[in-house]
């Protein structure tokens, strides 16, 4: 049987008023008494409805995640994961919301003002146009971008975003050192309007090259429709070219980890043929042995989700636009020319 608010504020040793903020305006209680109430709440089995939570602080109780990506990718799930950490604990409900083009992009903006069903937005790793985030502020709602290419100009509230400049850098970098000079980049085409923020690796990997004097070869990965890398093609694309690059540089784990075994499926030693780097430092590239750049998306949508609790509650982030640093993490799958 569920038990009273009265139950569980003598449980706890505090007031029913202490009780109630502590589901409605955390903000008012303490960390330590909030914990406390919230496990006496657990155990007695009580829950404060949520509609009248909702009623008395006049906010949704729900955050509206705008993604790209299949949720099954790696980085999606693991953002996903990284919010529910947060805000579940903070009695917020996740709305997950995949765009796949700037019409449905404008649609969501377009439609959340006049439905008023959620207390921010929180954009994936996608661009925003200046005029969909004043569309929010003109109704107090927060939008925070995680890996959000110029957030600050495009009127984000607050962001969190990995140096993707710098991890490209770390990456043509070293392959240069390692001697390579005949190098494939590997990424992908959505064939979406939509602007992400994985373009500003394969820039930045590209400039870095050139001033180098090095020209890499461009390898377009197909996805399908389901979200699925189409690794054969690009497996054929590289022994189609006049002579096959000694290195390969992936835009994600998503497409090195496959080509690594589509590589020495037909022939080809990793790395004494052909070096191979990733970008994410993901599921199975410790097994694999796959060089990479590592990033924490679980982490990023931590801060992310944290900073989306302050701004809904009026307080102002210490940093309201923070750039995380990437790292090399050298494994087997590259060598020396």
């Amino acid at each position: 049987m569920n038990s009273s608010i009265q139950d569980v504020a003598k449980a706890a040793g505090v007031s029913i008023s202490t009780v109630s903020r502590s589901f409605t305006r955390p903000d008012l209680v303490s960390a330590k008494t909030r914990e406390r109430v919230l496990r006496f709440a657990d155990e007695l089995n009580f829950s404060l409805s949520r509609s009248a939570a909702a009623l008395k602080s006049g906010r949704s109780l729900r955050i509206a995640v705008l993604m790209s990506g299949h949720i099954r990718m790696w980085f999606t799930a693991s953002v996903i994961e990284g919010l529910n950490d947060v805000l579940h604990a903070e009695g917020y409900d996740i709305s997950i919301f995949q765009i796949s083009s700037i019409e449905e992009r404008r649609e969501f903006f377009e439609m959340l003002p006049v439905r008023r069903n959620a207390d921010a937005v929180i954009v994936v790793s996608f661009d925003i146009d200046a005029t969909e985030t004043a569309q929010l502020t003109s109704i107090d709602v927060p939008i925070i971008g995680i890996n959000s290419a110029d957030s600050e100009q495009h009127g984000f509230a607050a962001s969190v975003t990995i140096d993707d400049a710098q991890g490209a850098t770390l990456a043509a970098r070293h392959l240069l050192t390692l001697g390579h000079r005949d190098i494939a980049y590997i990424t992908t085409n959505r064939d979406v309007s939509l602007s992400f923020s994985v373009r500003g690796r394969f820039d930045r990997f590209m400039d870095y090259c050139r001033r180098n004097g090095v020209e890499p070869r461009a390898i377009e990965c197909q996805v399908d429709e389901d979200g699925h890398y189409e690794i054969g093609n690009v497996v054929t694309q590289l022994m189609s070219l006049p002579t096959m690059p000694t290195a390969i540089a992936c835009q994600e784990d998503g497409i090195a980890l496959p080509l690594i075994f589509q590589l020495e499926r037909n022939g080809f030693a990793v790395p004494g043929d052909v070096s191979v780097i990733g970008y994410d430092d993901s599921f199975y590239a410790d097994d694999i042995g796959l060089t990479t750049i590592r990033q924490d998306p679980v982490e990023t949508a931590h801060i992310a989700a944290r900073m989306a609790l302050d701004l809904i509650h009026d307080r102002t982030p210490n940093d309201r636009f923070r750039t995380l640093s990437a790292q090399l993490v050298v494994r087997s799958s590259t060598g020396r020319r």
